[in-house]
C-alpha cells in the first residue's frame, strides 16, 4: 500500500490553525500532541488530579457488561480489566451511530483512537486503552439513519431506514423491528465479488442481535476491531448514567458557572478572529432531559425555573437534583458537557477529535477549570482518501493533480472537452449569432420607425432566432462529445470515485462497499500506519 500526505484545508480556520500548531490556536488547548513534552506532562497531571472523578470500579463492571451485550472481543475485555489499575489511562473519541457504522471517517476516528492509544503506550510505558464513545444519546434520527455506497453503475446509492416512532428521543432508545430492507439495499448496491457473501451473511447475523442503531453499529465496530481491543461505550445506557450520576449533579449545582465560563470561552475565540462553531445564549444549562413522554430537550434556565426552550414544561431546582440521584438516566449531555463528562468518567491522556469537534473544544478550556479540571491532549482525527487502481490509472492518463480533482475538477473538465473540440463549434456558433444579430439589428430598427408597437415584436422574434441557434449548438456539440464517451465516463468516476456530493470521499461513502471490492487486508494496513497528528490528509493508493 503506497501513501502520500497531502495538505487538504479545513473548513474550519480554528482546527486548521491547532493543527498547524499556530500560537493563536494553540493558546485555547492546554497541551499539542506534536509536543513531546504534553504526553508526560498530561499524564503526570492526571497522576495527581484531585477534580471530580467517577467510581473506577462500577465503570469497569458497566463496561464489561455492556461490551459483553456487544459480543465485543476478547482484547477488549482484556482493556476493560486493565482500567482497573489505577495507573491505566484512555484515549477517548465518539461519533453518532450511523448506518452500517455511516461515513468512513468513523473508521478512520477508531483508527485513530487505536494508533494513539499504542503511541501513548509506547511513550509513556503504561496501559493505555482506547475507548470509542457510541453517542447514543443523540437525537437527530436523520442525521444516522442512511449511509452511501457507490455503486457498479457509477451511482450514489442512498441506503436509509425510517424512524420508527417519530418521537425526537435519543437513537439508543429507538427500536428498529427489522434490518431486513436496509440489507437488501445494500446486497442490490454492491457488486459481486469473492468477499460479498461472506459480508452480508456477517451483517444479517449482527442485525438479527441488534435492536437499535446503536447496537447495529457496536456490533460492526467491535467485529471490524475484534483483535485491537477498541472498548464500547454507549452514552445512553442506564447502566452507564448511573455511573454519571455525580457529575450530573455537580453540572446542575454549577451550571451558572460553567455556561458563563463558555461564554467567556466564546468570546476568547471570536477575539482571535475565529467564528464560535456553536451558539451560546446565557441561559443554557448545556444539558438536556428526557419528558415522561421520551423527549429529549435541552434545558434552558430563567433565573428561578428551568425549561424547555418553548417554555411547555418547567422544573426546579430540586426536581432535577433529586432526578441526578434517583432517576440519572433522564438526563443528557449537549455538545459542551460531554468533554467534561468524559474527563471524569476516565483519566483521559488524549480525546480525538475531526475538525468541527477541535473547534467546539476550543470553547471549553475555562468550563474544565471551572470544574478543576484540565482538557486534555486534542489529538486530530486522521484522514484518508482510498484510490483504486484504475482511479489511478486514469488520473495518470489525464495527467490530473490532486489540487485540480478536489478544487477544480468540473472547470478543469470543461476546458478539456473543449480543447478537444476541432471543429471549434462553440467559437463559429457565437460568429453566427453575431453575424445575425448585425443583419437583423438594422431590420428591427426600420419596422420600429414604421410602427413603434413592432419593436417588441421584432426583439422577441430576433430572440426565438437566437434561441433556437443555441438549441441547435447544444445538440451539435453534444453530438461531437460522443465520440469522448468513453473519456467522459473514466472523468465521472474520478469525481464520483474521490469526491462525491461535492465532498471529500471520507464524509461519504460507507466502509462497506470497500470491504466487498477488496476484503480487509487494507483496513488492517492503515491500522499499520504511523500516527499523523499534524492534520495532514493521507492519499491511500490501494
Amino acid at each position: 500500500m503506497r501513501t502520500e500526505l497531502y495538505l487538504w484545508p479545513k473548513n474550519q480556520a480554528l482546527a486548521e490553525d491547532y493543527c498547524k500548531g499556530l500560537e493563536n490556536a494553540s493558546g485555547f488547548f492546554t497541551y499539542h500532541p506534536s509536543n513531546e513534552d504534553s504526553w508526560y506532562k498530561r499524564a503526570q497531571w492526571l497522576d495527581q488530579a484531585s477534580g471530580p472523578n467517577a467510581n473506577r470500579a462500577e465503570l469497569v463492571e458497566t463496561l464489561l457488561k455492556y461490551n459483553t451485550k456487544i459480543a465485543n472481543s476478547a482484547a477488549a475485555m482484556d482493556n476493560i480489566a486493565r482500567l482497573r489499575d489505577s495507573a491505566a489511562l484512555v484515549v477517548v473519541g465518539g461519533q453518532q451511530t450511523g448506518l452500517f457504522t455511516g461515513p468512513l471517517l468513523v473508521i478512520y476516528k477508531a483508527i485513530t483512537l487505536i494508533q494513539t492509544a499504542k503511541h501513548a503506550e509506547r511513550k509513556l510505558g503504561r496501559s493505555v486503552i482506547p475507548i470509542f464513545w457510541l453517542a447514543g444519546e443523540d437525537h437527530d434520527f436523520d442525521e444516522v439513519n442512511h449511509t452511501y455506497v457507490l455503486t457498479p453503475q457509477l451511482e450514489i446509492a442512498k441506503i436509509k431506514i425510517e424512524h420508527p416512532t417519530g418521537i425526537r428521543t435519543s437513537v439508543s432508545q429507538l427500536t428498529i423491528e427489522s434490518w431486513e430492507g436496509a440489507l437488501q439495499q445494500l446486497d442490490a448496491s454492491l457488486m459481486q465479488t469473492e468477499f460479498k457473501a461472506g459480508l452480508m451473511e456477517k451483517l444479517a447475523q449482527i442485525g438479527k442481535q441488534s435492536h437499535t442503531l446503536v447496537d447495529f453499529f457496536a456490533q460492526i465496530m467491535a467485529w471490524l476491531f475484534s483483535d485491537q481491543g477498541l472498548v464500547m461505550l454507549d452514552s445512553d445506557d442506564p447502566e452507564m448514567r448511573r455511573v454519571e450520576s455525580k457529575m450530573f449533579s455537580l453540572l446542575l449545582h454549577r451550571h451558572k458557572n460553567i455556561n458563563e465560563a463558555l461564554l467567556a470561552g466564546r468570546n476568547r475565540v471570536e477575539a482571535a478572529g475565529y467564528k464560535a462553531q456553536t451558539e451560546l445564549a446565557a441561559n443554557n444549562v448545556n444539558l438536556f432531559v428526557f419528558t415522561d413522554q421520551g423527549e429529549r430537550v435541552l434545558l434552558q434556565w430563567d433565573g428561578q425555573l428551568f425549561h424547555d426552550k418553548k417554555k411547555e414544561r418547567t422544573y426546579t431546582q430540586q426536581q432535577l437534583n433529586e432526578w441526578a440521584v434517583s432517576a440519572p438516566e433522564r438526563f443528557s449531555n449537549n455538545v459542551m458537557t460531554r468533554p467534561l463528562m468524559q474527563d471524569f468518567l476516565f483519566p483521559v491522556l488524549a480525546t480525538v477529535l475531526g475538525p468541527g469537534e477541535i473547534a467546539y473544544w476550543g470553547l471549553t478550556g475555562l468550563a474544565f477549570e471551572e470544574l478543576g479540571m484540565k482538557m486534555p491532549i486534542v489529538v486530530p482525527r486522521m484522514e484518508f482518501t482510498l484510490v483504486e487502481g484504475a482511479v489511478q490509472k486514469q488520473m495518470d492518463k489525464f495527467g490530473l493533480t490532486w489540487d485540480t480533482v478536489f478544487f477544480h475538477f468540473e472547470q478543469w473538465k470543461k476546458d478539456w472537452l473543449t480543447a478537444q473540440d476541432q471543429l471549434g463549434l462553440p467559437a463559429r456558433f457565437a460568429e453566427v449569432k453575431q453575424q445575425f444579430q448585425n443583419i437583423y439589428a438594422p431590420i428591427l430598427q426600420t419596422i420600429a420607425s414604421i410602427n413603434p408597437g413592432l419593436q417588441k415584436l421584432g426583439d422577441t422574434n430576433a430572440q426565438k432566432i437566437v434561441e433556437q441557434i443555441e438549441f441547435l449548438e447544444a445538440r451539435s456539440v453534444e453530438a461531437n462529445q460522443v465520440q469522448f464517451e468513453a473519456a467522459i465516463r473514466h472523468l465521472e468516476r474520478i469525481r464520483l470515485s474521490l469526491l462525491p456530493l461535492e465532498k471529500p470521499q471520507e464524509r461519504v461513502y460507507n466502509v462497506l462497499s470497500y470491504l466487498n471490492k477488496y476484503g480487509d487486508g487494507w483496513l488492517k494496513q492503515l491500522l499499520e500506519l504511523p500516527l499523523v497528528v499534524n492534520g495532514m490528509h493521507s492519499i491511500i493508493y490501494l
